[in-house]
């Protein structure tokens, strides 16, 4: 079905995107959520939850008509175990999918607080802070996975266990 306006387009590609995170979610190491390759940032689990966040926070903080701290979606407790994160964060995006399918197009230039900075329209909160914000740390989580021993899905394009390249044939220097 082609979208007929933004909401609809911004509906249709958020969609398709929230089942390349599930997907990736399912191929993470099972043993490997406390992975962290920086002490100072997230775990492996920690960053995965933070992808169903995204979703959470931003569409409920439209319904509620702000974003700030206190704006606390239910149902977003981070669960415990790398099996649990992609069931989890499917159940979190359906709500989410749900609020955001109660929006008219005309909520899409409505101005909401956003965590004190300043007014910031409802149309880039989707594309800016639930999309684009998702997709920037799904990369990040992608490679994470990679890093933890694990085999991440293709995003974009085949991973290498995919479809693998032929190797690169050796030259010798000064031939």
């Amino acid at each position: 079905m082609m979208a007929t306006n933004e909401l609809q387009q911004f509906i249709d590609v958020w969609d398709k995107e929230a089942q390349k995170t599930a997907d990736l979610l399912r191929a993470l190491p099972r043993e490997q959520y406390d992975f962290r390759p920086d002490p100072a940032g997230r775990s492996l689990g920690e960053l995965a939850w933070h992808l169903a966040e995204c979703d959470a926070y931003g569409t409920f903080g439209i319904e509620q008509g702000q974003m700030a701290p206190e704006t606390r979606p239910p149902g977003i407790e981070r669960p415990r175990k790398i099996e649990d994160l992609a069931p989890a964060f499917e159940r979190v995006h359906k709500d989410a999918l749900g609020r955001v399918r109660k929006l008219k197009l005309e909520d899409l230039d409505r101005q909401l607080a956003f965590f004190g900075m300043g007014p910031v329209a409802v149309r880039d909160l989707l594309w800016n802070m639930i999309l684009l914000h998702t997709v920037h740390h799904r990369g990040q989580l992608a490679l994470m996975c990679r890093l933890a021993g694990g085999r991440p899905t293709g995003l974009y394009g085949p991973t290498r266990e995919e479809m693998p390249l032929p190797k690169p044939k050796s030259f010798a220097v000064g031939s």
